[in-house]
C-alpha cells in the first residue's frame, strides 16, 4: 500500500509554476503566429500574388520584411512585418500598435505624476499590457515621454491661425503643506487649412493679465500669427492681454458662458424657459436681427420680474455677436468655446483620479500629455472649417471697398 501511495503521489505531483509558463508560452507563440500570417496575407493581396508567386501585371513586389515588438495580453510577440517594392504597406495592425504604445506611455506618466511607486507601475503594466514594465523602462519611458511632450509643448508655429479659442483650467497643487489651485492656461487655433491645433499649454498662477500677457507673449515667440478672432470667457485680464497681443484681432465673448451669467440670476424654477429665449438671440441670421431679438429677450426678461438678468444681457450681448462679421459658415462653431470646453473636461477627468498634484509642472505635464494624445488622434486630423469661405468674404469686401 506504501508503494502504491507513493507511486500515485509521484503521478499526481505537477510543477504549477513550469506548466503555467508553458501555457503562456504556447498562447504567446500562438498569438505571434496567427498575427504574422494575417500581415503575409494583407501583403499578398497588396502586390496581388503570394509569396515567390508569378502573376502578370503586378506593380508591386516583395521585398523582405523588418522586425517589431508588439505586446499583447498574451505577452510580447515578435511581428515579421512585410516590405514591399512598389507600393507601401500598412495595416490596422500596425496602427492599433502605435495607439498601445501611446497608452501605455500615457498610463506610465499619469500613474508616475500621481506619485504611484514603480513596482506597482509594474504590476498594473503587466495586468493591463501583458507584460510587466522593469523599473528601468518606467524611467527611461518617463524620461523619453517628458521631452517628447516638452518638444510638442514649444514647437515652431507655422502659418496663419484666423481663429483662436483660449480658456483656463484650475487643479489643485500642494505647496508648503497646504494646497492651493493653479491654473494651466490652453490655447486651440484653427489654421489656414481649416484643422484644430493645440497651439499652447502653459502653467499660470491665475487667469490674471500678467498671466495671460506671459501665455500670448509667448505664443507670438513661437511663430503665432494671422490672428483674427479670438474666443473666450469675459474675463479682464486676459481682455487687455488680447488688445495688446493681437490688436488687429476681435474679441467674442463665448455665448454659452454668457447664457450661464445670465442664467446664475434668474430661479431655477424659470431657467428653462429663460434659456430657450437666450439661444434664439443667436439663431438669428444677422447682427442686426440679433440685437433686436436680444432687446425682445431683455423686455421679456422686466416683464418676469428678472431685472438683474435683463440688465446682464443689455450690457453683454454685444461682445457674443462678433462672430457676425465672418462667414456665416462658421457661426457655429466660432461663436462659443464649446471645442475647448470639451477638451478640458477630458482632462478633469483625466486629472481628477490624481487629487493633488506635487508642484505646477507635474499639472502641466498631465494636461499637456492628454492634450498631446487627442491633437495625434482623429480629433487633430479632422478639417472643422472650410477657410475658403474666409477668403471668399475678403474678396468680396475688397471688392466692394
Amino acid at each position: 500500500m506504501k508503494g502504491t501511495r507513493a507511486v500515485s503521489e509521484s503521478i499526481v505531483s505537477v510543477d504549477e509554476e513550469s506548466l503555467r509558463g508553458d501555457i503562456r508560452n504556447l498562447v504567446r507563440k500562438t498569438v505571434e503566429d496567427t498575427i504574422n500570417a494575417l500581415l503575409d496575407e494583407e501583403a499578398s493581396e497588396l502586390v496581388g500574388a503570394g509569396r515567390y508567386e508569378k502573376a502578370a501585371g503586378r506593380e508591386a513586389y516583395r521585398s523582405g520584411h523588418y522586425k517589431r515588438k508588439l505586446v499583447t495580453t498574451g505577452g510580447e510577440v515578435e511581428l515579421r512585418v512585410p516590405k514591399l517594392r512598389g507600393a507601401t504597406f500598412q495595416t490596422a495592425m500596425i496602427e492599433r500598435y502605435r495607439r498601445r504604445e501611446t497608452s501605455v506611455e500615457e498610463a506610465s506618466v499619469e500613474m508616475y505624476l500621481a506619485r504611484v511607486s514603480t513596482k506597482r507601475i509594474e504590476d498594473v503594466s503587466e495586468i493591463l499590457w501583458g507584460a510587466p514594465l522593469s523599473s528601468g523602462t518606467v524611467s527611461n519611458l518617463n524620461e523619453r515621454a517628458f521631452a517628447s511632450i516638452e518638444a510638442w509643448r514649444t514647437r515652431p508655429l507655422d502659418g496663419d491661425y484666423p481663429y483662436l479659442f483660449v480658456d483656463g483650467i484650475y487643479l489643485k497643487r500642494s505647496w508648503g503643506g497646504s494646497y492651493e489651485n493653479v491654473a494651466v492656461l490652453v490655447a486651440i487655433g484653427v489654421n489656414s487649412s481649416g484643422e484644430r491645433e493645440v497651439v499652447e499649454c502653459s502653467e499660470g498662477y491665475s487667469e490674471s493679465a500678467d498671466s495671460w500677457k506671459e501665455f500670448f507673449s509667448w505664443l507670438m515667440g513661437r511663430g503665432l500669427a494671422g490672428v483674427r478672432l479670438v474666443t473666450a470667457d469675459k474675463c479682464s485680464g486676459m481682455l487687455g492681454a488680447i488688445e495688446e497681443a493681437f490688436p488687429m484681432a476681435r474679441y467674442q465673448r463665448c455665448a454659452v458662458h454668457f447664457y450661464r451669467n445670465v442664467l446664475s440670476r434668474v430661479p431655477v424654477t424659470k431657467r428653462k424657459g429663460a434659456a430657450r429665449m437666450l439661444k434664439a438671440i443667436h439663431a438669428q441670421e444677422s447682427r442686426e436681427a440679433c440685437e433686436r431679438k436680444a432687446a425682445e429677450v431683455a423686455d421679456s426678461l422686466d416683464a418676469m420680474r428678472l431685472g438683474a438678468a435683463a440688465k446682464v444681457v443689455r450690457a453683454g450681448v454685444g461682445e457674443t455677436l462678433t462672430y457676425t462679421g465672418f462667414p456665416p459658415e462658421h457661426w457655429r462653431r466660432i461663436r462659443t468655446n464649446n471645442g475647448i470646453e470639451r477638451v478640458n473636461r477630458e482632462i478633469r477627468r483625466r486629472t481628477r483620479v490624481v487629487g493633488t498634484f506635487p508642484d505646477g509642472n507635474s499639472a502641466l505635464m498631465l494636461v499637456t500629455a492628454r492634450l498631446k494624445y487627442i491633437a495625434e488622434n482623429e480629433w487633430g486630423k479632422r478639417r472643422c472649417l472650410d477657410m475658403a469661405k474666409l477668403e471668399e468674404m475678403d474678396e468680396l469686401e475688397k471688392a466692394e471697398g
